[in-house]
C-alpha cells in the first residue's frame, strides 16, 4: 500500500485504542470530581499520547512497500505485443518488433526506467484477428501486463481495443494509421506514427501539383484497405482529380495479372497502392509486366524489406514513390537517428530499415513516459505522464500528447526507391 494509504489505515487502527486507554486513566484519576489539576495532567498526557499514536503510524506506513500495480514489480516492468509474426505480412511485424525491443535493450542496459528492467512478451497473432483477441486476453489475464505496445494491423487493433479498455490497460503505438480509429479519442490509446489520411494527402497532393489527374487505386481486401480506400476517395474528390478504377486485392495473392489487367483498361495517369507485405511487390511484378509505366505510390507499410523485393524484382522497385513516417534510417543529420544507428551497430542483429526504426522511436517515446511517471508507477500515472508531454522532441522528431489529443507525430515525407530499393528524395 502506498504511505498515506497505510497512515490512515494504522490511524484508525492504533488511535481509537490510544484513546480509549488514555481516557480510562484520566477518568480514573479523577472520578471523583475532585481533582482539576491532575485531570489537567491527564489531558496532556492524553494529547501527548495521540501525537506519538499519529506519528508511529505515518512511520509504520513509510516503511510499508507501495502496492504495485499490474505488471511492475520492484525490478521489472511487463510490457505485452500481440503483431503478425508469421505469413505474409510477418516481416512488418518482427522488423516493429525488433525496433522496440532494440531500445528496450538500450535502456536496460542503461539501468532500466526508475530502477526498473523492461520484460517484452510478443505473441504471434499470424494476422489474425481472432488470435489477436486471444492473446491480448492472455497478456492481460494470465501475463499480467502493464501496458500493450507494437499492434500491427487495423481490423487486428479494432478487435484488441475493448478488452484493453475493459482492463484500463494502456495501448501504445500500433502500427496503425486508419483515421477512423484516430476520430473519436480513446483514453488508454497513444498513437506514434502519422495517420494513413495525413500520408494520402501528401500522395494527392503532389499528383494535383504535377497534373497527374486520373487515379487508379489497388487496394487490400481487408478493413484496412476498405477503410483507407473510402479516405483516399475524399482526398481525390477535394483535389479535383479523378478515381478511374479502384480494384481490390487479396492478402494472400501471388499473382496479380487480372490486377493490373482492370488497372490497364482504365488507363491512369498514376496508380496508388493501399496494401501491406508480399502483396504489394506482386502487384509492382505485374504491373510492370503488364507494360503499365504510370507512376506508382504506396504508403508507409508497403514493403516491409524494401532491399530484399528489389532483388526480387530485378529493377522493376525503381520510380516508385512512398510516404515515409520516419527519416530515412541512414540520415545521422537526425538525432533520433543518429541514436538509432548507435544502436544498430552495438547489436547482433542485422536488421536495419524503416520499419526498425519506427519501432524504436515508439518505444524511446513509451520509456520517456515511464521515466515521467516516477518510481510509484501506475497505468493511470503514466497516461497522466504522457498527456503532459505537449510537443516532444526525440531527437529532431516530434510527437505530441495532450488529455484530449494522443495522435503523436505528424511527420510525412515523400520519397522514390531506386532499383536497389534505397530510398531518394
Amino acid at each position: 500500500m502506498h504511505p498515506a494509504s497505510g497512515a490512515a489505515v494504522l490511524k484508525n487502527l492504533l488511535l481509537p485504542r490510544l484513546a480509549t486507554t488514555a481516557g480510562s486513566a484520566m477518568l480514573a484519576a479523577g472520578d471523583d470530581g475532585n481533582r482539576p489539576a491532575s485531570a489537567s495532567r491527564w489531558v496532556s498526557r492524553w494529547q501527548a499520547c495521540w501525537r506519538s499514536g499519529a506519528a508511529l503510524a505515518l512511520a509504520l506506513a513509510a516503511a510499508l512497500p507501495a502496492q504495485a500495480e499490474t505488471g511492475v514489480t520492484d525490478s521489472t516492468i511487463a510490457i505485452g505485443q500481440s503483431a503478425v509474426f508469421s505469413g505474409p505480412v510477418a516481416a512488418t511485424g518482427n522488423n516493429y518488433r525488433r525496433g522496440i525491443e532494440l531500445y528496450f535493450d538500450q535502456a536496460n542496459k542503461a539501468g532500466g526506467v526508475n530502477g526498473r528492467k523492461l520484460q517484452l512478451t510478443a505473441l504471434d497473432d499470424a494476422y489474425d484477428p481472432k488470435r489477436t483477441v486471444e492473446n491480448t486476453r492472455q497478456l492481460i489475464e494470465q501475463n499480467k501486463v502493464f501496458a500493450l505496445i507494437g499492434y500491427v494491423a487495423t481490423a487486428n487493433l479494432i478487435a484488441a481495443m475493448p478488452l484493453a479498455e475493459e482492463a484500463k490497460v494502456p495501448m501504445f503505438a500500433p502500427l496503425v494509421g486508419t483515421s477512423s480509429i484516430r476520430l473519436k479519442h480513446n483514453h488508454y490509446l497513444f498513437h506514434v506514427r502519422a495517420s494513413y489520411k495525413a500520408e494520402l494527402a501528401r500522395i494527392t497532393r503532389q499528383l494535383a501539383v504535377i497534373g497527374h489527374d486520373k487515379v487508379a487505386v489497388v487496394y487490400q481486401d481487408s478493413v484496412f484497405g476498405k477503410s483507407n480506400l473510402e479516405t483516399l476517395a475524399e482526398l481525390i474528390k477535394a483535389e479535383k482529380l479523378q478515381l478511374v478504377a479502384s480494384v481490390p486485392m487479396a492478402i494472400t495473392a501471388t499473382s496479380a495479372a487480372d490486377v493490373a489487367a482492370q488497372v490497364k483498361q482504365a488507363a491512369p495517369n498514376a496508380i496508388v497502392i493501399i496494401m501491406a507485405g508480399t502483396m504489394t511487390e506482386v502487384l509492382i511484378r505485374d504491373v510492370r509486366g503488364a507494360g503499365l509505366g504510370a507512376p506508382l505510390y504506396t504508403i508507409s507499410v508497403g514493403l516491409a524489406d524494401a532491399k530484399a523485393s528489389a532483388t526480387r524484382l530485378n529493377g522493376a522497385l525503381r520510380g516508385v514513390m512512398t510516404a515515409s513516417i520516419v527519416p530515412s534510417p541512414s540520415l545521422e543529420r537526425y538525432g533520433i537517428v543518429k541514436e538509432y544507428r548507435k544502436a544498430v551497430r552495438a547489436s547482433a542483429d542485422a536488421a536495419d530499415n524503416y520499419t526498425v526504426l519506427e519501432g524504436y522511436i515508439a518505444a524511446k517515446a513509451f520509456v520517456e513516459g515511464l521515466r515521467r511517471a516516477g518510481r510509484n508507477l501506475t497505468r493511470e500515472g503514466f497516461i497522466t505522464a504522457l498527456e503532459g508531454f505537449g510537443s516532444l522532441d526525440l531527437g529532431d522528431f516530434r510527437v505530441a500528447y495532450s488529455p484530449t489529443d494522443h495522435n503523436g507525430s505528424n511527420f510525412v515525407e515523400l520519397e522514390m526507391y531506386n532499383a536497389a530499393g534505397n530510398l531518394i528524395r
